[in-house]
């Protein structure tokens, strides 16, 4: 097969796995209650919300003054809050991510793709801007935009680890980073280290085979990885199962101190768990993470 055949190969599986992608995340989005997500907070929107006394920092054009008669202290009308928020996500495209450990599970990536475009139809239907971090697709509001992150979510990237994509932070905007980062962390601590130093405030979710929780090996095994650049052969794999588990525990108090450290929230996920679940999760702390930061 000639690199020309092969890539129009890869194009057309990508292209038959956007709709099917697509019609799930719409369905599992329509299971979710969205409720009214113009939630009441002070900003610049049209519809009178509250008076308050005014504070030191106020413009003057900022005072009611027909309220303001009705005593000695001036008040200002304040707005209720109607600006989209910006959410970036990035999702895990990398090798190890293609892993499932029987056919009747979903690999990680088929589910965190799911809920990161799940969550981006929820926050778009919202009025929120939505797009992938870096700069291949800057946040923006409407149903093309959902069809542009089917498309570009539904692309895998052939390396093992994928890092995540640090660039182009928009300032006091939020951020979801899906993976199973099992990647080295430095790139992670970076990311998260940017964002934080621009005001981004996101989650982490933590997806997971329940295999690599369980460990379930035994005797002879062939480890490798997804994209075939690491193997290892043991004889007696139990023997590696408690310094196994004892590392991915390090790795999640890790990723939680990390998260606590720079403002952010951690979430673990198994692919064995409802995936409606997991979306209802991910879209309450991300509304937690905008009411904390409002």
């Amino acid at each position: 097969m000639t690199p020309q055949t092969n890539l129009r190969a890869k194009a057309e599986e990508q292209a038959a796995r956007l709709p099917a992608l697509l019609a799930r995340a719409e369905h599992l989005a329509g299971a979710v209650l969205l409720g009214a997500h113009g939630r009441r907070r002070a900003g610049l929107g049209d519809d009178f919300w509250q008076y308050r006394p005014a504070q030191y920092g106020d413009s003057r054009r900022m005072i009611d003054h027909r309220r303001s008669a009705m005593g000695d202290q001036e008040y200002v009308r304040e707005r209720e809050w109607q600006i989209a928020q910006s959410v970036m996500l990035w999702v895990d495209q990398g090798a190890s991510m293609r892993f499932a450990s029987t056919k009747d599970l979903p690999d990680k990536a088929d589910r965190a793709r799911l809920l990161g475009l799940a969550l981006s139809v929820l926050l778009i239907r919202g009025g929120e801007r939505v797009g992938l971090t870096g700069t291949a697709l800057p946040p923006r509001r409407g149903n093309p935009q959902v069809l542009r992150l089917a498309e570009m979510l539904t692309q895998d990237d052939p390396t093992d680890y994928s890092p995540p994509e640090h660039r182009a932070m928009i300032p006091h905007a939020r951020a979801v980073f899906i993976s199973d980062f099992m990647g080295d962390l430095e790139a992670v601590k970076l990311a998260l280290t940017k964002a934080a130093d621009r005001g981004v405030r996101g989650i982490l979710y933590h997806v997971l085979d329940p295999s690599e929780e369980a460990f379930p090996f035994t005797g002879r095994t062939i480890f490798e990885s997804m994209g075939g650049t690491l193997s290892h052969e043991t004889l007696k794999a139990n023997d590696l199962k408690s310094r196994y588990l004892e590392r991915l525990a390090a790795r999640k108090q890790e990723l939680s101190e990390l998260c606590a450290l720079t403002g952010w929230q951690y979430g673990l996920h198994h692919t064995d768990a409802s995936a409606q679940s997991a979306l209802l999760w991910l879209y309450g702390a991300l509304d937690a993470r905008q009411g904390a930061a409002a």
